[in-house]
């Protein structure tokens, strides 16, 4: 589903947009109707991030969002239940982001048959590095895409050993370091995309990690397939109202971007 959205946009000239939340941030009780509206102003795919006290690839803005939403009661468990009323209101694709050690605790395959239940689409579990790939996943997750992500220091060796065994797309780091909001990028990033852009074959390409406005989707659309983005709207709705309004505003700007036609 998430591989078919992508092309089904990429056909038509338009970048997929993908916009990460914090699973209930900044608030529980609205927080289905936060997520759905992200869609409807033009979110191609949600990234629910499943909140954990040691997340080690987000940057702090992403880091307090997890915090707060830790504060509030939100568990491995109430993520899988916001999303399963996600996809009850919405059939787009979503996406569970979290990490492996409360997975491991929750249980490998009680997981596998909640996931599946609140008809989750894809995963991505970053601190699985592909050294690890066969002994964590063990051919248990077929029913999800698993993405994998790609760093600016990824080998070409690598990244083709991560293009074939990701399905959904592949997550292509922009920069080494943890999430947030960047407002420039050095010539690196450019050749770095480049590069991997044009040694991924089997599936799409993603591109995340500090892209946080129109400008940037502009500057790098002819590099992938598509775009992540999370510290920006996570820091938007740390300051918005109960409406949504200012973030909303943004994701709806970043998939105008989005839909413009590449060069």
């Amino acid at each position: 589903m998430i591989n078919e959205s992508i092309k089904q946009l990429n056909d038509k000239n338009q970048k997929a947009l993908s916009i990460f939340l914090t699973a209930g941030y900044p608030k529980i009780d609205n927080f289905v109707d936060l997520a759905y509206k992200v869609y409807e102003a033009g979110a191609d795919i949600i990234e629910l991030g499943i909140p954990f006290s040691d997340p080690l690839a987000d940057g702090p803005i992403i880091q307090k969002s997890s915090e707060a939403a830790l504060s509030n009661g939100v568990s491995l468990n109430f993520s899988l239940e916001l999303a399963g009323k996600i996809k009850e209101k919405i059939d787009r694709p979503l996406i569970l982001m979290g990490y492996a050690n409360p997975i491991k605790r929750y249980g490998i395959d009680k997981f596998i048959i909640d996931a599946k239940e609140s008809k989750i689409d894809g995963l991505i579990i970053p601190d699985i590095p592909l050294e690890e790939y066969s002994d964590f996943f063990q051919n248990k997750f077929s029913d999800f895409e698993v993405i994998l992500l790609t760093t600016p220091t990824s080998s070409e060796e690598r990244i083709k050993k991560i293009d074939e065994l990701s399905s959904g797309f592949v997550y292509c780091v922009s920069v080494t370091g943890t999430t947030g909001i960047r407002q420039t990028f050095t010539n690196d990033v450019k050749h770095n995309l480049e590069r991997t852009y044009k040694i991924i074959s089997n599936n799409k390409m993603m591109l995340g990690f500090g892209i946080s406005s129109p400008e940037n989707i502009k500057d790098y659309k002819n590099y992938t397939d598509g775009f992540i983005v999370g510290s920006a709207v996570i820091k938007s709705l740390r300051a918005d109202d109960d409406k949504f309004t200012n973030t909303l505003k943004l994701v709806s700007e970043l998939s105008s971007a989005c839909r413009e036609d590449s060069l």
